[in-house]
């Protein structure tokens, strides 16, 4: 047909192509020896991989609960045993392969059967090794349908028309390959970066001799290093010259300037603040705006708080410099609070105080070292029903809902009143009754 597509054509011409090559296959009988070498070499591999598999499993295992470097090793390792069989089968094939190919001058079936255990192989990394989502992703729509064009003998055309076909963009145009390259290669490379990134993260914490400030400072300025060296890396192997993103870069420095000034504010202010060290993870703050709750996580553009009832609340970095912030703690510090109680006016009110703090100062959560952090019970008031007093006392750590110092504080005293028998004071009022006056009195 005149008006049929391209396309169509290609498709008709490739389908006659397979039949005549099937077709070939079966009345040729160095192919039916090459499909009982392919037969032969799945058969071994099986019986190999099935020998061989226990040992490895045997081997690497790791006794016990071993966390070591090499433990966790040998686990990684048995991690690949499903491609055990299908790259064994793989190997035999090759082999056969040869012997065919030096016997007949040909190899097409087996080396067909050879590209279809190693397509087998890579579905079995993708499905049961991979475990990143991301990667996982990769593998299915990107490594999966490139091992099948491999398999029937497509990968090279396929390649030939994506780099035929050509995209302009302004001044500058790229091909389809280049395109899907560049987003399969950044995204491992970035992928690469975000692993080191959580790897240095972790090993940065472990250093508790640094201030909490200094820590999330350093595991910023390596996350911006190794994202910085992951953007250079990407550019050098795709080849793409610095200088024509010029255009680009000022493009994105209008954006900043007009649109993303906030995100670049709280940028700058998160630096500030990891700088200064005013704010970290775990003090405990108040914003001007009411916001109050301890800082569990500091990003590049807010700060995240905790509140006492376990909600999250996301500050931007900019709140914390450009604002009054009231900063309770500094990562674990003493802090002072009070409880305050009445007793009644007939109570001996100058042994009270002795007795008090001498309570207080038995529970295993209040600081008696140095010497100011001591209990210490003060008369307040002289009050309506009674005369007033307050203890105060200090603790590591912030009485936030959470720990309850102040309550357990007050039980302790109460006990320690009543033990004593001295009265805790209730409002009395007096109500005078008096009777109408008489007419003629």
């Amino acid at each position: 047909m005149e008006n049929r597509p391209e396309i169509v054509d290609q498709a008709i011409d490739y389908f006659n192509q397979a039949w005549d090559l099937a077709e070939s296959w079966l009345l040729s009988p160095a192919a039916w020896s090459q499909f009982g070498l392919l037969v032969l070499a799945y058969l071994a591999a099986r019986l190999v991989a099935r020998k061989l598999g226990p040992v490895i499993t045997r081997v690497l295992t790791p006794t016990g609960s071993q966390t070591n470097p090499l433990a966790k090793a040998r686990l990684f390792l048995l991690m690949f045993l499903p491609l055990l069989l299908p790259l064994l089968a793989w190997a035999f094939t090759g082999i056969g392969e040869q012997v065919t190919r030096s016997l007949f001058g040909s190899g097409a079936v087996i080396a067909f059967g050879k590209r279809l255990f190693l397509f087998l192989a890579v579905r079995a990394f993708v499905k049961q090794i991979i475990k990143d989502p991301f990667l996982k992703l990769l593998g299915r729509y990107v490594l999966i349908p490139v091992a099948a064009l491999y398999l029937f003998g497509l990968l090279e055309p396929v390649t030939t028309k994506l780099d035929e076909t050509i995209v302009p963009l302004g001044n500058m145009s790229f091909s389809l390959l280049f395109a899907v390259k560049f987003v399969v290669i950044s995204g491992a490379i970035f992928w690469l970066g975000r692993w080191s990134n959580d790897q240095t993260r972790q090993a940065i914490k472990k250093q508790k001799e640094m201030r909490p400030a200094t820590r999330e400072l350093a595991a910023k300025a390596a996350e911006i290093a190794i994202f910085g060296v992951a953007f250079l890396v990407l550019m050098n192997i795709m080849g793409i010259n610095l200088t024509s993103l010029a255009v680009l870069g000022g493009a994105i420095g209008v954006g900043l300037g007009f649109g993303l000034q906030q995100i670049a504010s709280n940028f700058i202010s998160g630096v500030i603040l990891l700088l200064e060290g005013q704010a970290t993870v775990g003090d405990y703050v108040e914003l001007d705006g009411g916001e109050a709750g301890t800082i569990v996580k500091m990003t590049a553009r807010a700060a995240i708080l905790e509140t006492f009832d376990g909600r999250w609340i996301v500050v931007p970095n900019e709140h914390f410099i450009t604002t009054r912030v009231v900063n309770y703690s500094d990562a674990g510090s003493a802090n002072r609070y009070e409880a305050p109680f009445s007793v009644s006016y007939d109570s001996d009110i100058e042994a009270i105080p002795e007795l008090i703090e001498k309570a207080v100062a038995e529970l295993d959560f209040v600081l008696n070292d140095p010497e100011e952090c001591k209990p210490d019970c003060e008369l307040r008031a002289f009050g309506d029903s009674g005369v007033d007093f307050a203890v105060e006392f200090w603790v590591n750590g912030i009485d936030d809902g959470r720990n309850k110092f102040t309550p357990r504080v007050m039980m302790q005293v109460w006990k320690t009143l009543k033990a004593n028998s001295i009265e805790i004071p209730y409002p009395h009022r007096v109500v005078e009754m008096k009777a109408p006056a008489q007419d003629g009195a």
